[in-house]
């Protein structure tokens, strides 16, 4: 089975690089699967999963934005933030969905709505990749 190298970085590390023999991100039209002799392409990334198809494993990262960019024998993405399924504390995950909430349904005009959506939207992402959506 072909596989090409996948690599996640953030700003703070390198979050991944294995062989894969898929990857499936979530661009600004919608989903977008990748395999090993694709067209090189580089495109924006919405806030949302990202799966990694391995042989008979599936790996999910929580990523929160950026960019893809697929290469001839390589697949980068460039994203803000990104967490393994087992790195994310669902804890910590719920209490930012709360304040997001919060921020969102308050009713001070020195709320940035557009800020505390995405901050939602993360925190709804990660708590999706952290149960299997």
């Amino acid at each position: 089975m072909s596989t090409f190298l996948l690599e996640i970085v953030t700003p703070e590390r390198k979050v991944y690089a294995q062989d894969v023999n898929m990857v499936i991100v979530r661009g600004l039209q919608g989903e977008l699967g990748i395999m090993p002799g694709h067209i090189p392409l580089v495109t924006p990334l919405q806030i949302g999963p990202l799966r990694i198809k391995k042989g008979n494993e599936e790996t999910v990262v929580a990523v929160n934005g950026g960019f893809v960019e697929v290469r001839k024998d390589k697949v980068v993405v460039l994203a803000e933030s990104a967490e393994l399924s087992g790195d994310i504390d669902p804890e910590r995950a719920q209490a930012a969905r709360q304040r997001a909430e919060q921020r969102l349904t308050g009713k001070g005009s020195d709320v940035d709505r557009k800020r505390a959506e995405l901050s939602l939207q993360r925190a709804i992402n990660r708590l999706e990749v952290k149960k299997g959506f």
